[in-house]
């Protein structure tokens, strides 16, 4: 970075209307966010940045209360909202402002189908094509501190000052191949599934080494896993400040009856806040009737002729994959692993594996096969 990026500050209302405005002028706007997320359950916002190819705009949303302008500029479905590797700025703005940026591209997925490499970084991107080398140097800031220096702000202005133009020759190089369709479809999945809701009553199965328990144990986890979920959520805390995952293992392991049990492995904090509330669980998860215990949890792993059926599968695929894509990126081990689960469960057609679906749906076909 040999010169200083000019960008405006926002942060009054009428200033971000006006950014928002021209923004919808433009086919397409790069954006990004800095937030901190330490020890709670949703992200902090600290920085909304936005480039619509002539301004950037550095956005303070801790002075700005009317957002409706930027919400508007989220839901515009005529331009074209370039992020990179876009999860947790999803999230972020899901939290914030209750509105997805749609439609919707990220250049790290477009980087996968030019095979550039998987999850490959932004400056790695900006060294590759604009041959400018990021300073990274301000990447642990606290954005919620004010004032930011201008370090800092040239940093957050560099996140869309580039991406625009990066995104731009990007998309020049994926018109020359078969797989626009395809990219378009990997970015509106990330939308699809921050649409869905976590189900908190399967928050058990998330659980470390929660396929070592039998049912009994296991209708405790529940229990404790999901009221472990919502107390992360009303408090706002990250789910190991509301008590440690290990520690609720450790309780479905050992069923305990009293807090001296709890004592053995948890901080007196933790005990003394949450003690009651735990013991009435376990007690409430062992009085559950045995026909409603989850079932034990099966790794596949442990699914007789797993290990054999993955190497067939990985063997299928290196067989069939286009020769411009990498395997992993048509069929990862958790989609190889994901069909797998779905033929040993009876195939249902209601609830089909990635690999059938969309534009992997004719590798995905070739791959049951294997099966057979």
């Amino acid at each position: 970075m040999n010169s200083s990026i000019h960008y405006l500050w926002v942060e009054n209302e009428q200033q971000l209307a006006e950014v928002c405005q021209n923004a919808r002028q433009v086919p397409a706007v790069a954006l990004d966010t800095e937030f901190i997320r330490e020890r709670t359950f949703y992200p902090k916002l600290g920085l909304i940045q936005l480039f619509d190819g002539k301004q950037v705009s550095l956005i303070d949303p801790t002075t700005i209360e009317d957002f409706s302008p930027f919400i508007a500029l989220l839901a515009d479905q005529n331009v074209i909202k370039v992020l990179h590797a876009c999860s947790e700025d999803l999230e972020v703005f899901e939290c914030a402002f209750n509105q997805l940026p749609t439609p919707l591209v990220d250049t790290q997925v477009m980087a996968n189908f030019l095979n550039l490499g998987t999850s490959v970084g932004f400056a790695k991107l900006v060294l590759h094509y604009l041959d400018i080398e990021l300073d990274k140097g301000a990447s642990r800031t606290d954005w919620l501190v004010r004032p930011l220096s201008e370090i800092q702000l040239q940093y957050a202005a560099a996140d869309v000052w580039y991406l625009l133009p990066i995104y731009q020759k990007m998309q020049t190089e994926l018109a020359q191949t078969n797989w626009q369709n395809a990219v378009n479809e990997e970015c509106s999945s990330f939308l699809t599934k921050r649409e869905r809701e976590d189900d908190l009553d399967k928050a058990y199965i998330k659980i470390s080494n929660a396929w070592r328990l039998e049912p009994q144990q296991l209708a405790v986890l529940k229990l404790l896993a999901k009221w472990r979920a919502e107390e992360a959520r009303s408090r706002n805390l990250a789910l190991n400040f509301v008590v440690k995952e290990a520690s609720l293992y450790e309780i479905a392991r050992i069923l305990p009856k009293n807090p001296s049990q709890l004592l053995d492995f948890m901080h007196p904090n933790e005990v003394r806040r949450h003690g009651k509330k735990i013991l009435r669980l376990v007690e409430q998860g062992m009085n559950t009737p045995a026909e409603l215990y989850p079932a034990k949890i099966v790794r596949l792993v442990d699914e007789p002729n797993y290990k054999y059926s993955l190497k067939a599968l990985q063997q299928k695929l290196t067989e069939i994959r286009p020769l411009d894509l990498p395997a992993e990126l048509v069929a990862s081990k958790r989609q190889l692993n994901q069909l797998f689960n779905w033929h040993i469960k009876g195939r249902s057609s209601e609830h089909l594996p990635e690999l059938l679906c969309g534009w992997r749906k004719e590798y995905g076909e070739q791959l049951v096969n294997v099966f057979n």
